[in-house]
């Protein structure tokens, strides 16, 4: 295999894993750091209404979710009132029903709602039907006027919505924008006319009802903005001088000139709104914001498993780090070790003792397991025999180490018991090979480069952010495989071996 092929095989596995990161990152929310607090807003809505004794029938309008403006968390306190949800043209809609109900009554909805920066463009939406509002004669005639005046004047919709709503803001007494207006100068009937005088001139428009988002408020009254149909989108206008875009942490709630609830067999509805500043963790967020949008991450994901399986996955999807900065010492850095993952195995069990004690624990056992290996030695016993003895005796001082240390009132010499003994047992049986063999600076310096290697893995595989980022983006494995295959074709020097071949870079001295 070429060098030019296993590049391309890891720059494909990389942008995979950055594809997918991205979107994840991007579109969906989800954090790159643990624990960071996302900022949300719970609204409830408090109907209130007095039943006339017989059935109910009521529509309450909800909010929709979007990418930017998801809601999630739903919830309905109702009695026992029947509760759907169904489509109601730009809107949702909650029904609520019940065959029987005399005097007042009360029904609650509740929501959490983010309010992300609005960045992308509007979708595409259908056409809608130009539904001019009925006006009368004097009506009509300001209505055109009003756009005959203004019309030159503008520039593109934008222009035109920026004077519309300024002549309207500042209607003088016998003008087209007063008679419009009549004796009301609220925001509400400040959107309506320009909805009115904007549909007469052939130009769709549409009131948006919300709320603007403030920290604790136990009531809040609906806000009002304009949205106008220009080139197949929905773009919003505000209604305090006409600029484009939605209010500044502003939640459009529903759209038309409609009341949020209508009631049959009851009268006098009222509704109340309340909001309140909450904090979640931003995973949380970005997982309800992935059902949102249709998008459900726990179904074909690790989110999806139980929760005992799921911390099984979140320390073996930090192997593949451990392996990767593994991978990096030895054939770049180095550093000599005994085996080829058994320094990765041995930070997974730091991670259980902590470092400090599993390095004293560690030495000490492989210390008095080696010593009775030395003496086995004279017996000259078969291999699986010796093993066999070995791990009878790596058990053995385990188990005494865990009693002198209880007795002494050191704790943490109790976690002796969760070093992999086999492992152990191999460490022992590999280092007096290698002192037999090669001596006993050569065992001891693979031995010393195996507990450091271990320590730096387990510094990296313990840190909390890469165990999140593991197990949030699992697809950032793809990243190291590429670095791994990257690495496989290494052959330079190693900078350890930068000391013995330094002459080499000098001038030949002839």
């Amino acid at each position: 295999m070429n060098n030019r092929h296993l590049y391309w095989l890891a720059g494909v596995l990389a942008a995979i894993a950055f594809a997918i990161f991205g979107y994840k990152v991007l579109i969906l929310k989800f954090p790159v750091t643990p624990d960071r607090l996302a900022t949300a807003w719970r609204i409830e809505a408090r109907i209130d209404f007095n039943a006339h004794g017989g059935p109910v029938l009521g529509e309450f309008l909800l909010p929709r979710s979007t990418t930017t403006r998801p809601v999630f968390n739903e919830a309905f306190v109702s009695g026992p009132y029947g509760i759907a949800t169904r489509d109601a043209g730009d809107n949702r809609a909650a029904v609520f029903s019940i065959a029987e109900a005399t005097g007042p009554q009360t029904l609650f909805y509740r929501a959490t709602l983010e309010l992300a920066p609005a960045t992308e463009t509007p979708a595409p939406s259908p056409t809608p039907s130009l539904n001019r509002v009925p006006m009368n004669e004097a009506e009509l005639a300001a209505a055109r006027a009003l756009l005959v005046k203004l019309r030159p004047r503008a520039a593109g919709i934008s222009t035109l919505m920026g004077l519309l709503i300024t002549n309207l803001r500042n209607a003088q007494p016998g003008d087209e924008a007063s008679l419009l207006l009549g004796n009301s100068r609220s925001t509400r009937r400040i959107v309506d006319t320009a909805i009115k005088v904007l549909r007469q001139g052939g130009i769709p428009a549409r009131r948006v009802n919300g709320f603007a988002l403030a920290e604790d408020r136990r009531q809040i009254g609906v806000a009002h903005w304009i949205e106008v149909y220009v080139e197949d989108r929905w773009l919003p206008f505000q209604a305090t001088d006409g600029a484009a875009g939605v209010p500044p942490r502003h939640f459009p709630w529903w759209r038309g000139e409609q009341n949020s609830v209508t009631i049959t067999g009851a009268d006098r509805p009222h509704i109340t709104y309340s909001v309140s500043m909450a904090h979640q963790f931003a995973l949380r967020a970005a997982l309800e914001r992935s059902r949102t949008i249709g998008v459900n991450l726990t179904d074909f994901s690790l989110f999806g498993l139980p929760f005992q399986t799921q911390q099984v996955y979140r320390i073996l999807l930090v192997v593949p780090v451990g392996i990767f900065l593994l991978v990096l010492l030895r054939n770049v850095v180095g550093l000599r070790t005994f085996g080829t993952f058994m320094p990765v195995l041995i930070a997974m069990a730091f991670r259980e003792t902590h470092l400090i004690w599993g390095i004293t624990l560690f030495s000490i056992v492989v210390f008095l397991g080696i010593s009775v290996r030395f003496y086995l030695e004279h017996l000259k016993l078969l291999l699986v025999p010796r093993l066999a003895a070995i791990v009878i005796v790596v058990i053995g001082v385990m188990a005494l180490l865990s009693v002198i240390s209880f007795k002494l009132g050191f704790m943490g010499g109790l976690s002796v018991a969760l070093f992999p003994i086999v492992i152990l047992t191999m460490t022992i049986e590999r280092m007096t090979v290698v002192w037999d063999e090669r001596g006993a600076m050569e065992a001891i310096t693979q031995a010393a480069g195996s507990l450091v290697v271990a320590i730096f893995c387990y510094l990296l595989m313990n840190a909390q952010i890469v165990g999140h980022l593991a197990f949030v983006f699992p697809e950032l494995l793809l990243v190291l495989l590429a670095g791994i295959l990257l690495l496989g074709r290494y052959s330079g020097y190693r900078l350890t071996e930068l000391g013995r071949f330094r002459v080499l870079a000098g001038k030949d001295p002839q």
